[in-house]
């Protein structure tokens, strides 16, 4: 023993080992970051009534606004990849920060209808390059700064945080921008006196006017909001956010991974791999988008932007809660993520269909059916991710965690795209979306039978932790 550190040997090296306190701060910042992130891929989902009644905008426009994400995300994968493997987890995330800084900020430059599309689609195409990091770093953080049986609970705490971005973003937008359109009222046709039916028209085009501008303003004003958040959140990083701890908190973690070309090649040889990310983009592909246009979706059923935001917002909660229980749990039963992940598919397979079947009037539709159909399918699927994180993490092993994530979230992200595409198409209506998520979970579940977990990283990590125990008991 050696100034309260444990000194293991075995064949190769000796390892001290030590958990820091600070990991929690540094996840913190992190899991802010990513919180940032995804609550601003968000934003104009939730106000889309709003925002097209401000802008003169499409569903289309909505649409492609929130596919900037999965677009941005594949163009910078590989580069992203590159950059946290080379230049480390401090710079990485410091620069994609800075991009959503001044995302945020070409945001808020005019609110003039014929300059705005152009305004919104850059900054939403910059917060989408800083994707990558956000949403494929949690398990490179938990890797770096946190010991063995750790691990998954905080990969699953970054993870979610981006998701609770999303969340805060469905009750932030509604709560700052009001839907004050006043279309009905417009079209009235007044037919028993011309003279009154011009003057009503002439005042409801007055109203419209001015509804129009207190959205901009609203909307703006939300862009302030969100970009002073932003540039706070920067400052916060420049200031503290170390790249990694003086000793490592695992013996994987101090142990150097292989070349970045080398992971490369070795990643697109695995078979393992590439069937979880299968998997993975095809199921939370399409639910993560899903989440993201539940306003669009649900006003063809009669819902209001608000009432949507309330259902996305606990949807999310309740998932994230659910994620970091069951990773707890997979923590402390180590090496059954396959076994987690079949119940879990199971769970929200049964939740989904009973939310499709009340949209779309099978079932006796309620407001309390529909909340609880929701939150049983969210708190199911959205605790898969992490699972999956660590599980590509294992079976990669010892490729280095940034580029398996980066990878594995690309292609959930190519899952991503192609549902928004979808949704680009005229007249296609909603109805579908509800129907297709389903069918993937549904084709995922004897996917994840086929599938053979193996624990390359956690065996090595539990070996030391023994020897540790063993050394402790002498002292």
């Amino acid at each position: 023993m050696e100034n309260g550190h444990i000194t293991i040997s075995d064949q190769e090296t000796n390892v001290k080992l030590k958990a820091y306190k600070r990991r929690w701060y540094v996840l913190l910042l992190f899991s802010l970051f990513a919180f940032t992130q995804g609550g601003l891929w968000n934003t104009w989902g939730p106000i889309a009534d709003s925002s097209e009644d401000a802008f003169s905008l499409k569903d289309a426009d909505i649409a492609l606004f929130a596919n900037w994400g999965p677009i941005s995300y594949i163009v910078g994968a590989f580069a992203s990849a590159w950059m946290v493997d080379k230049k480390g987890l401090r710079f990485s995330c410091l620069l994609c920060s800075f991009l959503i800084v001044i995302g945020t900020g070409i945001r808020c430059i005019t609110s003039e209808i014929k300059y705005v599309k152009w305004t919104i689609n850059i900054g939403q195409s910059l917060n989408g390059l800083a994707g990558p990091i956000a949403m494929g770093g949690p398990p490179l953080v938990s890797a770096t700064w946190f010991p063995l049986h750790e691990r998954t609970t905080a990969t699953s705490l970054g993870f979610c945080m981006n998701l609770i971005g999303i969340a805060v973003s469905f009750l932030l937008g509604p709560y700052i921008v009001s839907n004050t359109s006043f279309k009905e009222t417009a079209n009235r046709n007044y037919t028993d006196n011309t003279t009154e039916s011009m003057n009503i028209t002439m005042r409801n085009s007055d109203i419209i006017d001015e509804n129009r501008e207190t959205e901009q303003g609203q909307i703006m004003l939300l862009m302030y909001i969100e970009c002073g958040w932003a540039v706070f959140l920067f400052l916060l990083m420049l200031l503290y956010f170390p790249a990694k701890p003086t000793l490592p908190p695992s013996k994987t973690a101090g142990i150097k991974r292989i070349a970045f070309k080398t992971g490369i090649k070795a990643i697109f040889r695995s078979k393992p791999f590439w069937l979880i990310s299968l998997i993975y983009s095809i199921s939370l592909g399409v639910f993560n988008v899903w989440q993201g246009v539940l306003d669009v979706n649900l006003k063809a059923h009669g819902f209001s932007q608000e009432e949507a935001g309330w259902l996305g917002f606990s949807s999310i909660i309740a998932g994230c809660i659910s994620s970091v229980i069951i990773s707890r749990f997979a923590d402390i039963f180590n090496k059954h993520l396959r076994m987690f992940l079949i119940c879990i598919y199971i769970g929200s397979f049964i939740g989904f269909l009973w939310f499709t079947l009340l949209v779309n009037d099978i079932l006796p539709n309620s407001t309390v059916s529909l909340y609880v159909a929701i939150i049983l399918g969210t708190i199911c699927l959205q605790a898969a991710s992490p699972l999956y994180f660590e599980m590509a993490c294992e079976v990669c092993y010892p490729v280095s965690e940034g580029l398996t994530n980066v990878l594995l979230t690309t292609m959930c992200n190519v899952g991503s795209f192609i549902f928004l595409l979808l949704q680009m198409i005229p007249s296609i209506g909603t109805d579908w979306e509800n129907w297709c998520l389903l069918s993937v979970i549904c084709v995922c579940i004897p996917l994840m039978f086929m599938f053979k977990d193996s624990y390359n990283r956690s065996i090595i990590d539990e070996k030391t932790e023994e020897s540790i125990i063993a050394e402790r008991k002498k002292y």
